[in-house]
């Protein structure tokens, strides 16, 4: 196990109602706010409404700015960083799932750097504080709720960034599962699969002796793995929903990190696709993350048999281990095409070919890309051969 440090300082306000108390909770930080929120979802739900009472009936002010997109733009965060300066803003309440999260904490983050917001996510600014953020979570995926991290999409060239600071973490997370009473099938599914995903970016790690950790994972996966499929044919079952809810959580806060190699490659060849045909970060993982596998499996055929067999309920082959990861594999994508109904390749999902060099440089334009197995240009190409 390596050496760590695990800040988690975000207060989490979780079950029925909770979106009742965001009020109180930001008034212990500011009385002057950013409303942060998408496009216009939560007004059809009346979540707006609850919001806007339950701010105006403990006196604290707010500017609104909706319109946050998936895969959320630099232009918007722009925008807000300038209305908070005009305010004088001291804190922002994003509402919303983990694009307007994301976005607010790109806000947050631009109101207290002395240069260009968009510097940061290029590697060349280092961020030392940032206004507050709080959230209400709408839609279980992202994790940002509780993580350090935000990924913006400039749209100057279409590049996908991240940057992920522990100041970045929300104070609060406000959690209600009804909330997701309402997400369309698409949303749960590839909601699923970046939890998923978050967890196995992980979980795949050449750090020994981190059992804990492991098996942390797999219950995370198991648990999000059992319920999303449940969440699909009965939308309405809170009980689901709040264990899908808590598991999206755990998986992207931190926890299952701790102690280990994270990879992160298949996350970052994802953000070229998705920066640039603008597809659901979900959907492009739950194509690409097996890809992934097939390309790097030898690497650790231990680990790979031990996923198939703890996670997928493999029956072990110890004579021929490869065909127990292939196996594992095999059925990581069945369970997206058939349970949760998603494309997993890259024609499904719409995607040409005819820009694969580009995404492979731009990818690795920084340097080569994960941990586990470290993929250069070519690895990157052959690997969105593979999804293809």
């Amino acid at each position: 196990m390596l050496n760590f440090e695990f800040v988690s300082p975000t207060r989490i306000i979780f079950g029925k109602k909770a979106e009742e108390k965001v009020g109180e909770e930001v008034k212990k930080y500011s009385n002057k706010i950013l409303f942060h929120y998408g496009q216009g979802s939560i007004k059809k739900t009346g979540l707006y409404d609850k919001v806007v009472k339950s701010l105006k009936n403990v006196g604290v002010e707010f500017v609104e700015l909706g319109g946050v997109q998936p895969n959320p733009r630099l232009s918007l965060v722009r925008k807000g960083i300038e209305i908070c300066k005009k305010e004088n803003i001291t804190f922002i309440l994003a509402v919303g799932g983990g694009s307007v999260i994301d976005s607010a904490k790109a806000i947050a983050a631009g109101m207290k750097y002395e240069g260009d917001v968009w510097e940061l996510y290029e590697g060349k600014g280092t961020l030392k504080e940032a206004l507050p953020v709080g959230v209400i979570l709408t839609i279980p995926a992202a994790g940002s709720e509780a993580s350090m991290g935000s990924v913006i999409t400039n749209e100057d060239g279409w590049y996908k960034r991240a940057i992920n600071y522990d100041i970045l973490r929300p104070v609060f997370a406000i959690m209600n599962p009804e909330l997701t009473y309402t997400l369309p099938s698409f949303q749960t599914a590839v909601g699923t699969v970046d939890m998923l995903t978050h967890v196995m970016e992980r979980y795949f790690t050449n750090t020994q002796h981190v059992e804990l950790t492991d098996r942390l994972s797999e219950a995370t996966m198991r648990t999000i793995i059992h319920n999303a499929p449940l969440a699909l044919k009965d939308p309405y079952n809170y009980d689901v929903r709040a264990e899908i809810m808590w598991a999206g959580t755990v998986a992207h806060n931190g926890l299952l990190g701790n102690g280990r190699e994270e990879d992160w490659a298949t996350h970052d060849i994802e953000h070229e696709v998705s920066g640039i045909y603008d597809v659901a970060h979900g959907a492009g993982l739950a194509v690409l993350f097996p890809a992934w596998m097939k390309y790097v499996y030898r690497h650790d055929l231990n680990r790979f048999a031990r996923y198939a067999v703890n996670v997928w309920n493999v029956e072990a082959d110890f004579f021929n281990l490869e065909r127990t990861a292939l196996e594992g594999i095999k059925r990581l994508e069945k369970y997206y095409k058939e349970d949760l109904k998603l494309p997993i390749t890259l024609k499904e999902l719409k995607v040409p070919d005819d820009r694969f060099e580009e995404m492979a440089e731009k990818a690795t334009e920084r340097g080569p890309l994960g941990n586990f197995v470290k993929l250069y240009k070519e690895d990157v190409l052959n690997i969105l051969k593979l999804a293809r």
